[in-house]
């Protein structure tokens, strides 16, 4: 007996309101509205919760400079080193930007500077950030 290909589900459409629900935690990180974002958070939105290009809420929190946006996510759960969607961190991506304190808040918050590519240990060789591939080697 053969049986049919399954075909494949089609997705539910996605709620207008989630949409835009979703832009607006996405800008929180970015901005670095710590306490907005954090009450989000709280209220059920997924501190992993990733855009299209596989950013977490952490990782543009990180690339963009927030440290205290960083430390308020880590201590709700975020993964330090959840790479997005071309395999880059959220220490790398801090590294690149020369966010020294957010990289501090990444490493408090156990981040590995050897995850993603490149790694943050990679990204500080490249640029030769000596002062931060000192501080992974004290780790």
């Amino acid at each position: 007996m053969s049986s049919a290909p399954e075909t494949p589900a089609t997705p539910e459409p996605v709620d207008p309101e989630v949409v835009e629900l979703a832009a607006k935690v996405f800008d929180l990180a970015r901005h670095g509205d710590t306490d907005t974002l954090a009450a989000y958070v709280d209220a059920g939105v997924p501190v992993e919760l990733t855009n299209d290009r596989g950013d977490s809420l952490l990782m543009l929190a990180a690339y963009h400079g927030h440290a205290a946006a960083v430390t308020a996510l880590l201590a709700r759960g975020a993964d330090a080193d959840r790479a997005n969607d071309r395999g880059q961190t959220p220490l790398a991506g801090a590294v690149f930007k020369g966010a020294d304190d957010v990289v501090r808040a990444l490493l408090a918050g156990g981040a590995n500077p050897e995850a993603g590519t490149p790694s943050a240990v990679d990204t500080a060789r490249m640029f030769a950030k000596t002062e931060l591939l000192t501080l992974f080697e004290s780790r």
